[in-house]
């Protein structure tokens, strides 16, 4: 078969090089407008959720707090201060327990038990965090169908709490917690601190809280479920195909979160009380926002009604309204409290809450 040579000049190099170079230059002028239309309505905004471990610590605590959307850094005096803020434990004058439970989204068990004791100038507290989810079929891909075995999720933090007033107006107080989690035979687990300070002002009886929470290590998680086989060299014949290997996970960040409340009485008698509070948030899991709340007690705070918005002013938020409402019931030489809640959920079924404390 004959060959063919084509021979080109120099010149008609250059123009060919030309022309490519302007058909580049018209393509690359036009791919900005085709790709912009393509992806406007796919792409997404990056966030931080979902970024760190132990997610359980960031659920609301107590009946009380959770009615008036979360907005109870400034004021609160009970035990689930051991949440929201430490330094509110330092208003206990003697002892207190309390217990909560609640069922969280998609059935998951949350728990919630406290004790604290006035010793001297300083308070004492002690309290359990749990939550569980119910038992869960075993699937794999060869039995999509389920394997015969069950299998839960769990998570628990135990914290220790010290508060104590420094003056008549202002208090401090901080905690260390225990913090564990586990799905089927994994565990993970880590420690951490929160500190949290109240302050009196002497207008009008506002109060201001300020409070960081879950300072502490990464969390990763390790067990039996991250074990497998493997053929260290798959290319060759004869060697042990069955190694003992385990996988290694990263390590996240605890939900570090930052509180800085306030609070007033707008309304103070002997009969009625009408307090507004607003609590600004900052976690390191989430955009910034705002929780906003009121109650309203009578008959001398015999009876107490709660009300509440969460997540103010954050994208796509998860919670919304809340309500509740409470009973004091005194007869020496106990002190009765039963609080309930009611919180409105975007994606998920709504939240009861209730939470019974005692005091001597």
């Amino acid at each position: 078969m004959a060959r063919r040579h084509i021979r080109l000049s120099a010149a008609g190099l250059r123009g060919a090089g030309l022309g490519m170079a302007l058909l580049a230059v018209i393509a690359v002028s036009l791919t900005p407008m085709s790709s912009s239309a393509q992806f406007d309505n796919t792409t997404r905004t990056v966030t931080k959720r979902g970024t760190t471990a132990a997610g359980f610590l960031g659920i609301p605590v107590g009946a009380r707090g959770a009615a008036m959307g979360g907005a109870i850094s400034a004021s609160v005096d009970d035990l689930s201060s051991i949440y929201w803020n430490v330094g509110g434990l330092a208003a206990q004058q003697g002892g207190a327990a309390t217990v909560e439970y609640a069922t969280w989204l998609a059935d998951i068990d949350f728990n919630y038990f406290a004790v604290a004791q006035r010793l001297g100038g300083a308070t004492l507290g002690l309290a359990i965090t749990s939550m569980r989810t119910p038992e869960m079929e075993v699937t794999t891909v060869a039995a999509q169908d389920g394997t015969g075995e069950t299998y839960t999720a769990s998570s628990y933090a135990l914290a220790l709490a010290y508060a104590r007033p420094l003056t008549d107006r202002f208090s401090i107080g901080g905690s260390v917690k225990l913090i564990s989690e586990r799905i089927w035979n994994s565990t993970a687990n880590g420690v951490a601190f929160d500190v949290g300070t109240t302050f009196v002002t002497p207008f009008r009886g506002v109060r201001l809280g300020a409070s960081i929470s879950n300072f502490g290590t990464k969390m990763q998680m390790g067990g039996d479920d991250l074990l497998v086989k493997v053929d260290i060299d798959p290319n060759n014949g004869g060697n042990n195909e069955s190694n003992r290997a385990s996988l290694n996970t990263d390590a996240f960040d605890l939900p570090l979160t930052m509180r800085i409340g306030l609070a007033s009485d707008v309304v103070s008698t002997e009969r009625t009380r009408f307090t507004l509070a607003v609590d600004a948030m900052n976690p390191n899991n989430s955009e910034q926002y705002m929780n906003v709340g009121a109650e309203i007690g009578l008959l001398g705070d015999l009876f107490q009604v709660r009300g509440g918005y969460a997540e103010l002013f954050l994208g796509d938020p998860v919670r919304s309204w809340t309500v509740g409402a409470g009973l004091r019931y005194r007869f020496a030489p106990l002190n009765l409290a039963v609080d309930y809640s009611y919180e409105v959920m975007e994606y998920f079924a709504d939240v009861n809450r209730f939470t019974v404390s005692l005091m001597w």
